[in-house]
């Protein structure tokens, strides 16, 4: 759903995608580049970002359910896979982007991720049929997604207990608002990205 959207002269702190790959910086599949689709807004986390994550996530990360709710290139998902999470799903609006995503995922054989391509909003708002202990979500900015999406993780309820949930946005953005049951662990600004990690309690 996230990286098809037009991206603002601000958001200068991603890397281009000019190359067509992200590359996984730890885990099982350490080094390996994976292609993705050149569309325009496509933002990959940066690899400093996702360092300073899986960094946060180190004990957390392995045997999770995870869900990457807005997955464009699949990044955080994929590198959650390399680490040994026990599955992931990737939520993903655009059907080109999602067929490549799909692609990856069969290229490294792996039988414990699925794709779903459609409105992420949308499918979040149906009750949940798995419970999550990871989700990543990192919408397209300027939109205003985050916050209805936060909304819908928790009251759907498809988040786990102690449930960890990382949150990307625009350092503008100063309004997002959390359940009460929602601590805030870690933030971070990294040009004009604000990044945060929360624990559901």
């Amino acid at each position: 759903m996230r990286k098809n959207q037009r991206v603002s002269p601000k958001e200068k702190s991603r890397k281009p995608t000019s190359d067509g790959f992200i590359r996984l910086i730890s885990g099982q599949w350490r080094g390996k580049k994976l292609p993705v689709k050149d569309k325009q807004g496509l933002r990959p986390t940066t690899d400093r970002t996702k360092e300073t994550l899986f960094n946060w996530l180190m004990h957390d990360i392995r045997d999770a359910n995870c869900l990457d709710c807005f997955s464009g290139s699949g990044s955080l998902g994929f590198e959650a896979l390399s680490r040994y999470s026990k599955c992931c799903t990737f939520l993903e609006l655009d059907k080109q982007v999602a067929n490549q995503l799909q692609s990856n995922i069969d290229a490294l054989k792996v039988d414990n991720a699925q794709v779903i391509q459609g409105d992420s909003l949308k499918y979040l708002t149906q009750p949940a049929t798995k419970q999550y202990n990871v989700v990543f979500v990192d919408p397209p900015f300027n939109l205003g997604l985050a916050q209805p999406c936060i909304e819908q993780l928790e009251s759907q309820g498809h988040l786990a207990e102690n449930c960890l949930v990382y949150v990307e946005v625009e350092n503008t953005l100063t309004t997002l608002t959390t359940p009460d049951n929602w601590e805030l662990l870690k933030e971070k600004t990294s040009g004009q990205v604000r990044y945060l990690l929360f624990s559901r309690g």
